[in-house]
């Protein structure tokens, strides 16, 4: 085992190589990259958005509108179908789904349906149900009229089209405003996903992204007074239209569209030449220029009107045809709204409103907080553990620092060369792995050491302990894996982030302990020679401890017990605090422009506004504020008036750092994940533990690790810490974590279990627990050393998240010890055993229980 051929030695050294060099061009600033040869690697980590700040918005498409589209196209070919046809008709109207018309004549009611077949022929629908599908369906049940109804796989159909044009028109929106390297991507059946990191203006964004952009050119009936429309009813074929301007202005317009934004080539921001007002300036296609000069010349004198979104945006007079194919759009305009309109008109009209559901922003103030919070954390955390790890055992500890080293450069070049996403969470997951890295080198030295004291030497020693060792990293390291990909599969934005990270941290684990480890004590042991190991300045668990765990298994399993009810008594009486991940609803972090906030004027303001249940509480610093504002009942659209009220309160006195908002649709989901990752998690240790073990150990290692769950979840009740998806992934970790500790004493039940056959189980987990004390210890130690760090240096917005995964730590170190271990006697895994408990083993006394 501690043989490396020189070939093998050059691999793990270029490979060790090769992850310092990636990881390299993180350590200095872009500017300094550039300025390198061409073939340097210079690719950095891309930072999440909650790093180098940014927007995240999740938008849904209306089906609705989709579906009153079609009837009104379906209503607009059945009317010229029949009259073509010169059938009669009447009645023709739509509601919800169905659109229907009555044939006067019952005799031409088979020339009616012949007429209108095209309706529900099937459409050749090929990449997106990989056939045909027929739209609308017919019912002709009663008598004289005919019912066409979009069907179900009419609507799929529609929907899936009019998404991938809409992904198109906003790529083309969001490259319009020159950020650099946007995400828009398509999400589910009906969603779009939009990520713009480093922009400044998030409200623009979700301006530009909320509008449909349906421009038209219609005329205005002047026939009669708009008022008398109003007070009346508006002539057929007219609707009353309002105008952008406050208050607005009627108009009575003609239905009947001249030209519409889809004849649009071109639009740009410009001045009116005599007044100096900007102006939207416009081009035609060769049909639409056609069709606006004719329009134009024939309604010389009359006014027309520019509508987009069924808003009138001016009302101009004809003076004269207009035969270019060229225009301005003038109005209320700024420079930059005037901008923003020519942006929506030159990337087209969405085929259906776009509602944002879930929106994340974090601004570049915050992010770079972000940044320096977590670099504090890592290094102090990173002392705290190499410190520790060098006095628990001296040289050895050294050897196990420079892995450790390795292990962050191999963390940070794997995500360069990946092009993973590091986010604030992610940082935290670096953080705990070096503290959970050292775990498996706790495991060899304490093996090392246990096969020295057995009278091994030191080379015998040492090659037995990596050999004997390997199993249970696996093992341990498998099950925390298996946690993590359930949590990057069901989890979103920096929580897949953390999973991300922290995946590749536990594949890096088992290399650098296990294998470059190996091969730094190989080189020792060839140049040293050592004649006895190296000796450690502190001992924190004696060799030989027997500390008799079973017998307080009653204890501990009433104590478990009791705690375990009163946190699900907690639960469901008191309630967890959820945050906006799981119960919808805003979070506004805003920071003071000078002094410190005053949290009661803000509460004061914030309540006038009337838009509900308003939380204000200091956050950090003297001049951090965060604001929680509930759900709201009027739906999605009410979620981001909130923020704009909000923001128009607040904006003059202070900068928004931070803005979630998580709509009832979105909430609900995620909570469905939340509970379904649990599920999965568990259900896969299950599984793992089972295949590897008996089902006693799978049994039991589940058991312990859902007390551990509870246990957490009644933490949170108690702390009143928010609950949102960075407290579930941090349950996730702590099943993964628990679930380590108790494989490794579970590992060395099962070879104590081949070694004495006869040994009553009491005194058997007794043995097994002692033996691996001294690793559970260390390794509880080194991984709330880093935590710890997290906790007091890693700032508020990753505070419920660390803090949980302290607890769970001690949580699950207690576990593994008085509830797993004690679990197999019960279990009966060695059912001679209850009979053999008080007799004495090899002439020693009973063993108590």
């Amino acid at each position: 085992m501690l043989y490396f051929s020189r070939f093998k030695m050059i691999l793990i050294w270029l490979a060790v190589a090769a992850t310092v060099i990636l990881a390299a061009p993180n350590l200095f600033p872009a500017s300094t990259l550039a300025q390198l040869p061409s073939w340097v690697p210079k690719r950095q980590m891309t930072l999440g958005l909650d790093l180098q700040g940014g927007s995240h918005i999740l938008l849904e498409m209306n089906q609705n509108d989709l579906i009153k589209d079609r009837l009104e196209t379906a209503r607009d070919e059945i009317r010229t179908l029949l009259r073509d046809a010169k059938i009669g008709y009447t009645g023709l109207a739509g509601t919800g789904r169905t659109l229907q018309v009555r044939i006067t004549d019952p005799a031409q009611l088979d020339a009616a349906k012949k007429a209108l077949k095209s309706l529900t022929d099937p459409v050749a629908a090929g990449l997106f149900t990989g056939g045909s599908i027929q739209e609308m369906s017919l019912d002709d049940s009663e008598p004289g009229l005919l019912k066409f109804t979009v069907t179900d796989a009419g609507i799929k159909y529609r929907t899936s089209t009019a998404l991938e044009q809409s992904i198109e028109v906003v790529q083309r929106r969001v490259n319009e405003l020159g950020t650099t390297e946007p995400i828009v991507q398509r999400q589910g059946d009906d969603r779009i996903l939009v990520q713009v990191p480093g922009l400044q203006d998030p409200q623009r964004l979700k301006e530009i992204l909320g509008q449909t952009a349906k421009l038209t050119f219609q005329m205005v009936d002047q026939s009669m007074p708009v008022q008398d429309a109003l007070k009346g009813r508006p002539p057929a074929g007219d609707s009353v239209l309002y105008s952008q301007d406050d208050p607005p202005v009627p108009y009575l317009i003609e239905n009947r569209v001249i030209v519409s934004g889809e004849n649009l080539v071109d639009a740009q921001a410009t001045y009116n030449s005599q007044n100096n007002e900007p102006v939207v300036s416009f081009r035609f296609d060769s049909k639409g220029a056609a069709r606006f000069g004719q329009a134009t010349a024939q309604n010389v004198g009359k006014l027309f009107a520019i509508i987009l979104d069924n808003q009138v945006i001016s009302a101009p007079q004809i003076r004269e045809p207009i035969l270019g194919g060229t225009g301005q759009i003038s109005g209320n305009f700024t420079a930059q709204s005037a901008n923003d309109l020519a942006v929506l008109l030159r990337a087209g009209a969405l085929p259906a409103t776009l509602t944002v559901i879930e929106e994340r922003t974090v601004g570049p103030g915050l992010g770079q907080d972000s940044i320096h919070a977590g670099k504090v954390a890592g290094i102090i955390g990173s002392i705290l553990v190499v410190a520790f790890m060098f006095v628990s055992y001296g040289f050895l500890g050294f050897l196990a620092n420079i892995a450790l080293a390795v292990h962050v450069a191999m963390i940070v070049g794997l995500l360069s060369l990946l092009g993973a996403t590091l986010t604030l969470p992610g940082i935290a997951g670096i953080v705990l792995t070096i503290g959970m890295a050292v775990d498996s080198n706790v495991l060899i030295y304490e093996r090392i050491r246990e096969e020295r004291r057995a009278g091994r030497s030191v080379i015998q020693a040492i090659d037995t302990g990596f050999s004997k060792a390997l199993a249970t990293i696996v093992d341990s390291n498998v099950t925390s894996l298996i946690a993590t990909v359930v949590l990057f599969y069901l989890g979103t934005g920096p929580v897949k982030g953390f999973a991300i990270t922290y995946a590749i941290g536990i594949l890096t684990t088992v290399f650098t302990a296990f294998t470059f480890t190996r091969l730094l004590v190989s080189i020792w042991l060839r140049r040293a020679r050592p004649k006895e190991l190296p000796k450690a300045p502190v001992t924190f668990v004696p060799p030989g401890t027997k500390i008799p765990f079973m017998g307080i298994r009653r204890w501990t399993f009433a104590l478990s017990s009791t705690l375990s009810i009163l946190s699900v008594v907690l639960f469901m009486s008191v309630g967890i605090n959820y945050g906006i991940d799981f119960k919808g609803g805003s979070l506004i972090e805003v920071q003071s422009k000078s002094g410190d906030a005053n949290l009661g004027d803000i509460r004061s303001r914030l309540t006038e506004l009337n838009i509900g249940e308003v939380q204000v509480q200091q956050f950090g610093a003297p001049n951090d504020v965060l604001i929680r504002v509930g759900t709201q009942d009027a739906g999605e659209n009410a979620e981001q008036t909130v923020i704009d009220k909000v923001r128009g309160e607040l904006q003059d006195q202070y900068n928004f750092r931070r803005v979630e908002v998580v709509g009832p649709t979105v909430s609900g989901e995620l909570a469905k994940q939340g509970t379904i990752a649990m599920i999965v998690a568990l259900v896969g240790i299950l599984v793992y533990v089972w295949f590897r073990f008996e089902w006693q150990f799978a049994v039991g290692a589940i058991v312990a690790t859902v007390h551990d769950v509870v246990m957490t979840l009644g933490f949170f009740v108690i702390s009143g810490l928010e609950f949102n998806q960075s407290s579930l992934a941090a349950i996730l970790t702590i099943i993964g974590y628990s679930l380590n500790d108790t494989i490794v004493v579970y590992d060395r039940v099962r070879e104590d279990l081949r070694k004495y056959k006869r040994m009553p189980l009491p005194q058997l987990l007794n043995n097994a627990i002692n033996e691996t004390l001294s690793r559970t210890t260390l390794t509880s130690v080194t991984t709330s050393l880093a935590l710890l760090a997290l906790v007091l240096f890693g700032g508020e917005v990753i505070r419920s998240f660390t803090l949980a995964m302290l607890f769970g730590v001690v949580f699950g170190t207690y576990s593994s010890i008085f509830i797993a271990a004690p679990l197999l006697i019960l279990f009966k895994l060695r059912p001679q055993a209850s009979a053999d408990e008080e007799k004495p083993v090899n002439g020693g006394k009973a063993v108590a229980t």
